[in-house]
């Protein structure tokens, strides 16, 4: 039996935004009726956010539910697609109705910027955790996937990877300006939904920067059946990120650290132009870094090149 509770914070705080396109019933009942725009096709992804592995036990609740959103929004900005609707299910360890407000406060938040309904909700006793199912859309036959990339295509990142991994890094150092800015590219991270929407039919493939930029970036090229190459000197590595870790380690955490949530993207080199014309148009900075090739693989090309591992990254398990 469910505890009284638990109805209680999900109608306080998990409910009332279930409204939008294609929602027929949304929280209240025992499944949410939904029907998909016509002509559509749905992407759905999901992902567990698991306190002391995903996130710090010490995260700002409104910052875990703006991350635990964020990170499967990230997936469909890789997929190109558009969000529709949310489900969210919450582990605590006790019902705590201030952390259950301040979670659903940034959950909420990015939900609406993004036009999202959260149309189910659960909470179970247990493990501080939270998995998050989304579902976006996309025009019929069309998306990104990670296999389309081709020998000659170009290679480009948007943002500014390395900045998440450092401020992870740096959760217990003394606070400054430069410190909080790249703590808080970990705690939120920006999903570049309109990047993928615009790169839609322009770039032949896309990934999104979770287990690191090598480490994905394999993923793709493998998905491709191609290789590619980085120029190390390309790589963006902002000012903050160089300030507080020094350009060596900046450039070991832009490579490996993950939790970036930036878009790798591949496209033929004549389509760069508007590619880039169109992170211009949406404020998201956004750099060429290297160059798919025949020969499988990733390798990485400039100074020090050979004292850096293009496998490592994030493991699961």
């Amino acid at each position: 039996m469910v505890p009284p509770e638990e109805f209680q914070l999900i109608r306080k705080w998990l409910s009332g935004f279930d409204r939008g396109p294609g929602v027929v019933l949304g929280i209240g009942d025992d499944a949410a009726v939904l029907r998909p725009p016509p002509g559509r096709d749905l992407a759905m992804t999901v992902d567990s956010l698991v306190a002391g592995t995903h996130f710090p036990v010490s995260a700002p609740a409104a910052d875990v539910g703006h991350r635990a959103l964020a990170v499967n929004l990230s997936d469909l900005a890789a997929m190109g697609a558009t969000p529709l609707w949310g489900l969210l299910a919450l582990t605590l360890p006790h019902a705590d109705e201030p952390w259950v407000a301040e979670f659903a406060a940034g959950f909420r938040a990015l939900a609406e910027r993004h036009a999202m309904a959260l149309v189910g909700g659960n909470l179970s006793r247990g493990a501080l955790m939270a998995t998050v199912q989304v579902t976006g859309q996309l025009p019929q036959g069309r998306w990104l996937g990670r296999d389309g990339a081709r020998p000659g295509d170009v290679l480009l990142v948007s943002g500014w990877p390395g900045e998440a991994a450092a401020g992870l890094a740096l959760w217990d150092a003394p606070p400054s300006t430069a410190r909080d800015g790249l703590v808080r590219r970990y705690l939120r991270p920006e999903p570049r939904i309109a990047l993928g929407q615009a790169a839609l039919g322009v770039a032949s493939a896309a990934i999104d920067i979770s287990d690191g930029l090598l480490a994905d970036l394999g993923h793709l090229a493998t998905a491709s059946g191609c290789g590619v190459e980085i120029e190390l000197s390309c790589l963006p590595l902002s000012a903050p990120l160089q300030a507080m870790r020094g350009p060596s380690q900046a450039r070991r955490d832009a490579l490996y650290g993950g939790d970036d949530y930036e878009l790798l993207l591949a496209c033929p080199a004549a389509a760069q132009a508007a590619l880039e014309a169109a992170a211009e148009a949406h404020a998201v900075p956004l750099t060429r870094i290297g160059r798919f090739c025949e020969a499988p693989g990733v390798r990485l090309l400039g100074e020090d090149a050979e004292a850096l591992d293009p496998g490592a990254g994030f493991r699961h398990f």
